[in-house]
């Protein structure tokens, strides 16, 4: 026994020098290329093992052929580990560097194409995600790119929309100023609806970069959907006997939502103004609510005579007027986008499809248990 524990404790230092040593070179080589760390890791594991065997030898004194044919075995085992450790270290620089190249590909601006040639486990994890971070850039730069078209959009609409109110409102303050205003009250009218216009469009621009910023703070309490939709067509009734359309809120049931009362009553009614403005003379505009397994859904119908299908996914973008039978009466095209943005930071969505007779928008939010 006591024999075996000397022997045990001649190998663990031999091989503990060895393995000092290796360390050591690792340490200095850390920058260096995968092949040469491999090199060393095999070189260290066959220079544990013969230090160890010499440390023994001694420790037994080994007749000299006997530590020979042990030496000559062990460099044997040297050479071929420290082959097989250059090869697979060749290999994987060679499946790392065909990842590097496919990974400055989508760096560019380009796709990522994962190498076709098979790799160890980790570079395909590694090739995976990049491929998956590859599609969410893509997505994230068609994003940017249309919503910097968006801005582009708005902003030479937000342009005209204001200059055509402040240069009548300059012409009628001239007028009254120059005393040739023959009827100054009817020009004091005027001057009031101009600012009222303004002032409309100056909230919603406040509103939509509130949006934008994540400033949008919301202070949700359980509300019925039918008393919000009530004040809602309450409101929005003197606008449709101007323009002579009928509201309709028969189809809506009594449920249950957790949302900011103020916010989803601007939503309601930025959908019910622009759904009268789009709608003829004794057409209908009917609003609906129900449950369904996505939520509660809140619908409100117009007889627009529909939106082209090229123009369906750009309807909720900001600055969006729309073509053909919708293009507005005035307005920068931010009601909708304020919908939007209002309905997602109450988790919730919003969609628009072509009825017979006009378009259907749909927003869609969580449930509350009743």
């Amino acid at each position: 026994m006591r024999d075996t524990l000397l022997i045990a404790l001649f190998a663990f230092l031999g091989a503990a020098t060895a393995g000092v040593l290796g360390a050591c070179v690792l340490l200095l080589i850390r920058r260096r290329s995968l092949t040469a760390h491999l090199a060393v890791v095999a070189g260290v594991a066959v220079a544990a093992m013969l230090a160890g065997t010499l440390a023994v030898a001694r420790a037994m004194f080994l007749s000299a052929h006997d530590l020979s044919v042990v030496t000559t075995v062990v460099a044997m085992a040297a050479v071929v580990s420290t082959v097989t450790a250059l090869l697979l270290g060749r290999w994987v620089v060679a499946r790392s560097r065909e990842l590097t190249l496919a990974a400055r590909s989508f760096g560019d601006g380009g796709g990522f194409a994962a190498p076709e040639r098979p790799s160890t486990a980790e570079l395909a994890a590694l090739s995976r995600e990049l491929e998956a971070t590859s599609v969410k850039l893509a997505e994230s730069r068609d994003r940017e790119r249309a919503l910097e078209s968006s801005r582009r959009e708005l902003v030479a609409w937000i342009s005209h929309d204001l200059r055509t109110p402040l240069a009548g409102l300059r012409a009628m303050a001239e007028a009254l100023e120059d005393g040739v205003a023959a009827e100054p009250d009817r020009y004091l009218r005027q001057i009031r609806t101009e600012v009222e216009r303004l002032n409309d469009m100056v909230g919603d621009l406040f509103e939509l970069s509130r949006i934008h910023a994540g400033a949008l703070t919301l202070s949700p309490s359980r509300i019925s959907l039918y008393d919000l939709i009530g004040d809602a067509l309450s409101g929005a009734d003197p606008l449709a006997r101007e323009h002579g359309v009928r509201l309709v809120g028969d189809r809506v049931e009594p449920v249950p939502v957790e949302v900011d009362g103020r916010e989803m009553s601007r939503v309601l009614g930025n959908l019910l103004v622009n759904a009268i403005r789009r709608t003829p003379a004794d057409g209908t505009v009917a609003v609906a609510a129900r449950r369904s397994d996505e939520g509660v859904v809140l619908s409100v119908t117009d007889g627009c005579g529909g939106i082209p299908e090229e123009d369906l996914p750009r309807v909720f973008d900001t600055g969006w007027r729309g073509t053909h039978a919708r293009t507005p009466p005035a307005g920068a095209g931010l009601g909708l986008a304020i919908v939007r943005g209002i309905v997602e930071a109450h988790r919730g969505s919003t969609t628009v499809r072509n009825v017979t007779g006009g378009c259907r928008f749909e927003v869609t939010l969580p449930a509350t248990e009743p």
